[in-house]
């Protein structure tokens, strides 16, 4: 029996990570795609590329350009937010990434097949980035309804409503590599740990351990 094909949005990061593990676990032949954007954070594409040849899924690696930036991931001379300073969206959010991304996984989905589009978004314990809403994947379902040629491509935000703590914990029930993935936005060879991301993950992590 063929499996069925998946294609999955890896950052390297601990959410698309523990994606990518979730979809495996439920029978999926995977193909992972990664972005190069012009992320400051640039070593969550070593973590990707890690991860994938560790599992042995093939990737693709997406270069493209931004041009015009609008984010501190796409400028450094931007300062990184705070959380505890952060009012409304942060500075971090990046004009239409996930409309980007998803558009691309949908196209490299109807070619090869696919029937599923995999993204680890997550609305609990998140930076209140609009396209990790879950509105804004039913609006996108029914806009895949409409733009491809079966309309029946699904996209599969599992973590969508979990807190950091339960991804962290479907993590290692899955044997996901949590250790090496990448999620500060700093850039730097060691994590920030003051950046919005490095605090829920530690965060995270924190409330995990207290309650194994």
């Amino acid at each position: 029996m063929t499996k069925k094909k998946a294609i999955v949005l890896l950052s390297g990061g601990l959410d698309s990570t523990t994606t990518l593990f979730y979809a495996i676990e439920r029978g999926f032949d995977c193909c992972a795609l990664v972005f190069d954007y012009g992320q400051r954070h640039r070593k969550e594409l070593k973590s990707a590329a890690a991860i994938a040849k560790d599992k042995n899924i093939p990737f693709t690696i997406i270069k493209i350009k931004l041009p015009w930036k609008g984010s501190s991931l796409l400028e450094k001379e931007m300062p990184l937010p705070v959380r505890k300073k952060m009012k409304g969206i942060p500075s971090t959010y990046v004009p239409a990434r996930n409309t980007i991304f998803i558009s691309f996984a949908l196209s490299y989905a109807e070619a090869v097949g696919a029937g599923a589009i995999f993204i680890g978004a997550n609305a609990v314990d998140f930076s209140g980035y609009p396209d990790c809403r879950p509105a804004y994947y039913q609006a996108f379902q029914k806009l895949i309804e409409k733009a491809t040629k079966k309309g029946d491509i699904m996209i599969i935000a599992p973590l969508l409503n979990m807190t950091k703590k339960q991804i962290i914990k479907l993590g290692m029930e899955l044997g996901a590599p949590l250790h090496k993935t990448w999620s500060c936005y700093a850039g730097g060879k060691m994590p920030c740990g003051v950046c919005d991301s490095c605090q829920l993950r530690e965060r995270g992590f924190s409330l995990y351990n207290k309650v194994k």
